[in-house]
């Protein structure tokens, strides 16, 4: 059995580092192992692949791909292998969904804390050399406890589920919309239709994305939602961009009609130098970092060699994605 590993990314944490190959291949030395170096390498040695590893899966690739039979994404979302023709085929896919449930869940625990202790400000008055205690406590949003408030959760996935227990330890009531709302949800006090997302957003004094990308979900949160936010509540996405209108985003942040946001992902990432959202006081971004961890790739290797042996001894894979549904 072949396996290909075609991650090839600018960005070399998304790539697999030569230990996380030869790990693999220690893990299982009856099988071929390659790790191609380049575009065209990686489309010759996926055309006699049962078993590929990569999130940059393109059309041309399942043309030549004849053979190929699971495909693993190490990231979280899928929404760029919703092509039709992949849709259509029997690949089956799996994604790195529980890899990154902690790490991200843990970063969007510090965005809340980064938003409601306003340390952004704080940072700015300590790059000015300004005591600003006069100044935090006379400008609003002012400073407030976490504790008591109310979390209000788009997406009950892996992610979803991992800030729920973080936000519960802290004493914040947490409230979820996920598309299919009788599903249990350990922690949750309601959980609502997508239909009532508006009823969600309304409660919420944090409103954090970690839904998927579907048709459904593209601008889920736009101009109508932010009129329905209180007007000290927070935005918090760390699903994928696509999710919120930017446009609307940068208006309602600029009127204050919500009283701050943090993105870890844009709709075009990196985040150009000129887009007007850089220098806005009431937004935190950080750089699509949220599932960034020193051992990443142990984790991948671990967590992609548990599911290989279930297929190797024919069970059901972990973490397989619903193609007809997009997650």
């Amino acid at each position: 059995m072949k396996i290909v590993l075609f991650q090839q990314y600018k960005f070399e944490l998304w790539n697999p580092p030569p230990t996380a190959v030869a790990q693999l291949r220690k893990n299982f030395p009856q099988l071929e192992i390659v790790n191609p170096a380049t575009a065209d390498e990686a489309l010759a040695e996926i055309r006699d692949a049962e078993v590929a590893i990569g999130a940059t899966f393109k059309p041309e690739h399942l043309i030549a791909a004849r053979q190929l039979r699971w495909l693993h994404s190490p990231a979280a979302a899928v929404h760029h292998y919703m092509f039709p023709e992949f849709i259509a085929s029997p690949v089956m896919l799996t994604n790195g969904r529980r890899i990154f449930a902690k790490p991200v869940a843990e970063h969007v625990i510090a965005l809340i804390f980064a938003l409601a202790k306003r340390i952004p400000t704080c940072v700015h008055y300590q790059q000015s050399r300004t005591w600003g205690q006069q100044l935090l406590w006379q400008t609003q949003p002012r400073p407030r406890e976490v504790a008591g408030t109310t979390l209000g959760l788009v997406g009950l996935g892996a992610i979803g589920r991992e800030v729920v227990v973080r936000a519960k330890a802290l004493g914040m009531n947490v409230i979820a919309v996920r598309e299919r709302p009788s599903e249990p949800a350990e922690g949750v006090s309601a959980v609502y239709g997508t239909r009532d997302l508006p009823k969600l957003l309304a409660e919420s004094d944090f409103v954090v994305l970690a839904a998927p990308v579907t048709p459904g979900t593209t601008h889920i949160i736009n101009a109508s939602s932010f009129a329905q936010m209180k007007p000290t509540a927070s935005l918090i996405n760390v699903g994928r961009g696509a999710l919120i209108d930017e446009v609307a985003l940068l208006n309602a942040l600029q009127t204050k009609q919500i009283a701050g946001a943090a993105l870890d992902v844009f709709e075009e990432e990196p985040l150009p130098s000129t887009s007007p959202l850089w220098p806005l006081e009431n937004l935190l971004i950080t750089p699509h970092s949220a599932g960034f961890v020193e051992n990443l790739w142990e984790h991948h290797v671990e967590g992609f060699s548990k599911n290989l042996r279930r297929y190797l001894a024919g069970e059901p894979l972990l973490d397989l994605v619903d193609k007809s549904r997009g997650y």
